[in-house]
């Protein structure tokens, strides 16, 4: 019988190939139809060649990421010990706060831009 890592090493160098080329069939196939017209029109929208950008959204998740890292740095430089607990509490306040940041700087935006209209 064979090992488990002798079974998993071709199946995760498989799987993934296998995933990527029924995505990109799967893509192009969605988009013939909708060249030719046969799906519905709330479906296109999905398949614009330009989509918007919304740096807004990058905001968020940097400061979601940096709440999250921000904890593992802090243990490092430390110089007290910090239990792991300790850590994954910090993460999510962290995370939270970046929540909270990015709900502000998001609705200061969207006034902004009322206000332009």
């Amino acid at each position: 019988m064979q090992s488990l890592g002798e079974l998993l090493i071709p199946l995760s160098i498989f799987l993934p190939v296998a995933l990527i080329i029924k995505i990109i069939s799967d893509n192009s196939i969605r988009r013939k139809l909708i060249e030719k017209g046969m799906v519905d029109e709330n479906v296109k929208f999905l398949f614009l060649k330009k989509q918007s950008f919304h740096p807004i959204s990058n905001i968020r998740w940097g400061l979601v990421l940096i709440g999250i890292g921000l904890p593992f740095l802090i243990r490092q430089v430390a110089t007290f010990d910090i239990s792991d607990e300790g850590v994954i509490g910090m993460m999510l306040v962290f995370a939270g706060i970046g929540f909270v940041v990015y709900y502000f700087l998001a609705q200061k935006t969207l006034l902004s831009k009322e206000d332009e209209e």
